[in-house]
């Protein structure tokens, strides 16, 4: 089996993998790099994290398990330094060597920083992975002035994003118009009016000189002399090939690695694919002619004839809620172009079809985008448009955009290259019947979201009286089944269903192994159905819950322990001190749930760790009760009515390791204050005098979401009564996965209420409850005991991902 070594593990090299593995999946021993502490993820989706509109687990392409599952052998966290082109081999920064047959470089690209004066100053970033992300939402916790320099797509996406934070945002842009390389004068008045609208200020015309502030910025001084103030900076003026492996390796570069038709290199059996690849003298930043190398390298790599990459036409659309834009090909009139127009100043509607010789070379649209796929075909195809119409009217668009008049090979998806001929062949081929299963099939969808509608019809045209509206639009488990998270419940409970095994049998999943979204779903759902006689299956867990440890970015993992309420002793205290100091902890931190974590600890250390510690896991890696962070309360605070540290003991110790749908946090304060942030708890208790104040569905992350006032009650007993019956009702109810804000925004606040009144209702929720905390036991001492346990999770052999 020839050795295939990737460096990288972003979207266009993984893409390639998984075209190689389609193609010749027994043909390669894999070995890929990734210098994140991450899998696989969608960069695309990036500014839906920023804005709030999704989680990181949810723009995770390939999960840990796909590597495993694929014979994968993946380092997070880990650099590849030199190529030895002579030896065919790679070093890492960690001295790690591994010999190669073929090598795919897929390093991507940085964010482009200006060099200025101040640019390395705290508080200025780029845009371009999940760090840059998690860096400005923690900057917005704390301040509230931010400047995005670059008024392209990129930046205004970042500038919709930091509002969505909270926070003041000027937007510093060069030119007279925003996004100058994709739209008109016209389009972009529109645009900037719109985002106006939303809050965004614009410096238009300024040139940044100088970035101000001692450590931290505090500001930026234009070439005009003038400034503006600034707690947080977000460079997006473009992006830079990451080509230095290859540079510094005798590999040839320009802009970005030089590559041929086929994405060779100038070494053999070396190749580049994506951001890092510069093909006839064109970097690429976008997904969709990304995508298209990566289907060219697969077969070249394979051994199998393919057509050469000869280039792409690239569509640009704005991931700004309230924005609807497309570009494509020319902009501007060179006095050989004629322009087809509308323009609808009223209601903001815009379009601009460029055309030379009877044929389409440039598409700006704003407001109404509808006909951007129909219109992009015939640009890319080079199609003769003499005697067409090219904007339909109202009456004619629905005839128009009737999809059975789009031929086969009409793009429906740009960002991965999927047509309609592609998707109708799926759903004959493999009886499709839902949008999600069309997806996951096909990948149409499955980067920026925005086909789907399309998908939607195609799927209904395709089907014909077949399809059911209803049941195409219906949420399932995942790609690998249709159905829905209640009906699945409906069926383990009248099958009598008792695996993860089982229940993928009986039910047909169109996958017999499953993926790494439904397991740990199904699993979930037994173990809450089954009360007290489900075992667990390990092996069906997210990764993190499957090594009972949280996976960090450089691979190794964290240590929190459990303290009941954040109360702990001198002699726990001290336990810990001598644990971090006999395996050389690198990092010893109070947690945001005051607890003290451990950080950058070896996989192999962590049985040991946990058996000298002899203290229970604090869970800071499960989907269950995280922690209950407590005030000093009426003991010792002059302000408190209430003794939150004894309510929020109590509290973690009954609901410790509670399986949930998502991860749960607790906050008690002993008033009003709310020193502990019981207001954006999952579950907060404010003390009043005479009782306690119950809120719910809070959320302190991202999407930032003040709890609900459930109830008023008067003692801790009903404090415990009202929790147990909340918690189990979220339990039964909830979609695996679904936070506690989105599900009460889901099923209702009233409704909670109305189950929770009933004192029968309340009773028998909490008497299920009960039941369920008896099965649970501390992972780590069964850990501990068990070599069958310590070898095949925490020996270093056992285990790929992460090693």
């Amino acid at each position: 089996m020839k050795k295939l070594v990737m460096i990288g593990n972003g979207m266009a090299g993984v893409r390639t993998i998984e075209e190689i593995l389609r193609l010749a999946p027994e043909q390669f021993e894999i070995t890929i790099f990734g210098q994140e502490p991450h899998p696989n993820y969608n960069r695309i989706k990036l500014s839906n994290i920023l804005q709030g509109d999704t989680s990181f687990d949810e723009i995770i392409i390939n999960p840990l398990d796909w590597y495993n599952e694929n014979n994968i052998q993946l380092y997070t966290g880990e650099a590849i330094v030199k190529i030895d082109v002579e030896g065919k081999r790679v070093i890492s920064d960690k001295g790690r060597e591994v010999d190669f047959d073929e090598l795919i470089i897929a390093t991507g690209s940085n964010s482009f920083i200006l060099p200025i004066p101040g640019a390395d100053k705290i508080g200025v970033t780029g845009f371009r992975d999940i760090h840059d992300c998690e860096m400005m939402i923690k900057s917005a916790e704390q301040y509230k002035k931010a400047v995005v320099i670059g008024g392209g797509l990129l930046g205004l996406e970042a500038a919709r994003g930091l509002l969505n934070l909270g926070m003041k945002v000027d937007v510093v842009h060069l030119m007279p118009n925003l996004m100058e390389r994709q739209l008109d004068s016209i389009a972009s008045s529109l645009l900037k009016a719109e985002l106006e609208s939303q809050g965004m200020n614009f410096l238009m015309e300024k040139e940044t000189v100088e970035i101000l502030g001692d450590e931290r910025v505090t500001g930026l001084r234009f070439k005009d002399g003038s400034e503006v103030e600034a707690d947080l900076v977000v460079m997006a003026i473009g992006i830079k090939s990451n080509n230095e492996v290859a540079k510094s390796n005798g590999i040839y570069v320009n802009r970005g690695i030089v590559v041929n038709d086929f994405m060779e290199t100038s070494v053999p059996s070396v190749y580049a694919v994506g951001e890092c690849a510069e093909h006839r003298e064109i970097v690429y930043g976008l997904v969709a002619p990304l995508y298209e190398q990566g289907k060219v390298l697969a077969n070249r790599i394979c051994g199998l004839t393919a057509e050469p990459y000869t280039g792409s036409v690239t569509g640009t659309q704005l991931k700004v809620a309230g924005v609807d834009l497309f570009s494509a090909g020319e902009i501007f009139d060179d006095g050989q172009t004629k322009s087809i127009m509308v323009y609808n100043e009223f209601e903001g509607i815009y379009k601009r079809v460029l055309t030379r010789n009877n044929q389409i070379v440039g598409i700006v649209m704003y407001g109404d985008t509808k006909e951007s796929t129909k219109l992009f075909r015939m640009l890319t195809k080079k199609e003769d448009i003499t005697g067409i119409s090219i904007f339909q009217t109202e009456c004619s668009a629905e005839a128009g955009g009737d999809v059975a008049s789009m031929p086969n090979d009409e793009l429906v998806c740009g960002c991965n290259g999927v047509t309609k001929g592609a998707i109708v062949e799926a759903i004959k081929t493999q009886g499709l019947t839902t949008l999600d299963q069309v997806s996951h099939c096909t990948n149409a969808g499955r980067s920026c979201g925005r086909c789907k509608p399309m998908v939607s019809q195609i799927l209904a045209h395709t089907l014909g009286d077949q399809f059911d509206a209803a049941a195409a639009q219906k949420t399932s488990i995942c790609g690998c089944t249709t159905i829905s998270r209640e009906e699945l419940v409906e069926e383990i409970k009248a099958k009598g269903l008792t695996s993860v095994k089982e229940v993928m049998n009986v039910l047909e999943w169109n996958n017999e192994e499953g993926c790494t979204k439904c397991r740990p779903a199904i699993n979930y759902y037994l173990g809450m159905i089954y009360m007290d006689e489900y075992k667990d299956d390990r092996d069906s867990r997210l990764v993190n819950e499957k090594m009972h440890a949280n996976i960090q970015k450089d691979g190794t993992y964290s240590v929190v322990p459990r303290m009941y309420g954040g109360v702990t002793t001198a002699a726990g205290l001290k336990k810990i001190a001598e644990v971090a100091e006999k395996y050389n902890v690198p990092l010893v931190k109070l947690t945001g749930g005051q607890r003290i974590g451990l950080f950058g600890v070896k996989k192999e250390d962590l049985p040991g760790m946990w058996e000298e510690l002899d203290m229970p896991s604090g869970y800071a890696y499960g989907k269950t009760l995280r922690t209950v962070k407590t005030c000093v309360g009426a003991q010792f605070c002059r302000y408190g009515t209430q003794d939150s540290m004894a309510l929020g003991i109590e509290l973690e110790k009954k609901f410790e390791r509670l399986d949930t749908p998502h991860k749960v946090k607790m906050g008690v304060s002993a008033c009003p204050r709310n020193c502990s942030e019981a207001g954006i708890k999952d579950i907060g208790f404010v003390g009043i005098d005479g009782g306690w104040e119950i809120y719910v569905a809070g959320n302190g992350g991202v999407d930032l979401r003040p709890g609900d006032l459930l109830c008023t009650v008067k003692t801790t007993e009903e404090v415990m009564e009202v929790t147990g019956a909340y918690l189990q009702y979220y339990r039964e109810t909830a979609n695996y996965l679904e936070r506690t804000s989105k599900w009460v925004e889901r099923v209702g606040l009233n409704h909670v209420k109305e189950v929770l009144a009933n004192e029968e209702t309340r009773k028998a929720l909490n008497e299920r409850m009960d039941k369920t905390l008896k099965k649970y036991s501390e992972p780590w001492n069964e850990a501990i005991q068990s070599e069958e346990i310590k070898d095949k999770y925490y020996t270093k052999h056992t285990v790929k991902v992460g090693e």
